[in-house]
């Protein structure tokens, strides 16, 4: 059977079997106060290499392969994910299934908010699987550098998509040495693309959104943040609407620090 990226709650019993695993990378007081029956937690920092001044590089791969050995990897497992803030967390974990070539993947739409408004099941056990001993090889096609960025700037069908919020991408709101946007970036803030009144679904009209904004399909696209949190919902998100797109790990924590790359300011 094949399983769609996207799943809605009420679909995930639909796809039960030896081979799925549902993880659950919300907040570790949220996973007690009831979770998915059956997921396990894994705290999403562990996502991070979480080294200053560039905390949201991808880490290791014996790093990787300890997270990866904790959820029971196996060439055949299938990952169910979910978060409890619309999708960020969510979306970094995909990320990483793309780089370390990992392919079996979906999204449970709304994640937590969305499980218990549909009045679904929960459980306060804490749940564990027997570990692997997985090889992890790293897989640079879901990402840019920074060179690479550099030297894709001003291309015709090169497009940035800056997740952070307005704030940050005018530079009113500094989080590095500098503040502002790559030159031609189009900022597009990633809770503007999740519906609160569906409990944070992502939005049925979000690829109309992005297209009024210049964010289409068939373009090269690439997206970033502060560290490569937020934009990991916005990777998903492109990767659902069947985009072109890639992730920029090193975000505006690295481009914003270095003295020399080129940075663009907006007015209010």
């Amino acid at each position: 059977m094949s399983i769609p990226l996207l799943v809605e709650p009420e679909q995930l019993a639909n796809f039960a079997d030896e081979n799925a695993r549902i993880v659950d990378l919300c907040s570790e007081q949220s996973y007690m106060h009831g979770h998915i029956p059956g997921a396990i937690h894994l705290p999403a920092q562990t996502l991070t290499l979480s080294r200053p001044p560039v905390p949201g590089l991808l880490p290791d791969t014996a790093h990787l392969a300890r997270i990866f050995g904790y959820l029971g990897l196996t060439d055949d497992t299938h990952f169910f994910v979910y978060d409890d803030e619309g999708g960020g967390w969510a979306g970094r974990f995909i990320w990483t299934l793309d780089m370390i070539g990992h392919k079996h993947y979906s999204y449970i739409n709304g994640g937590i908010f969305a499980w218990r408004a549909a009045g679904m099941e929960v459980e306060n056990d804490e749940n564990t699987v027997e570990p692997t001993t997985p090889v992890i090889t790293i897989h640079n096609d879901a990402e840019l550098t920074i060179q690479e960025i550099l030297d894709k700037l001003g291309g015709d069908n090169f497009t940035i998509w800056d997740a952070r919020s307005p704030e940050e991408y005018r530079g009113d709101k500094v989080l590095a040495a500098r503040g502002g946007h790559i030159p031609g970036a189009i900022n597009c803030e990633w809770t503007s693309l999740m519906d609160p009144d569906k409990h944070y679904r992502i939005r049925e009209d979000a690829e109309a959104r992005l297209g009024m904004l210049g964010i289409r399909s068939g373009q090269e696209i690439v997206t970033h943040c502060q560290t490569h949190h937020r934009s990991g919902f916005t990777y998903m998100v492109g990767k659902i609407l069947g985009f072109d797109i890639k992730a920029y790990p090193g975000s505006w924590s690295e481009w914003g620090n270095l003295p020399n790359t080129p940075v663009e300011k907006s007015s209010p």
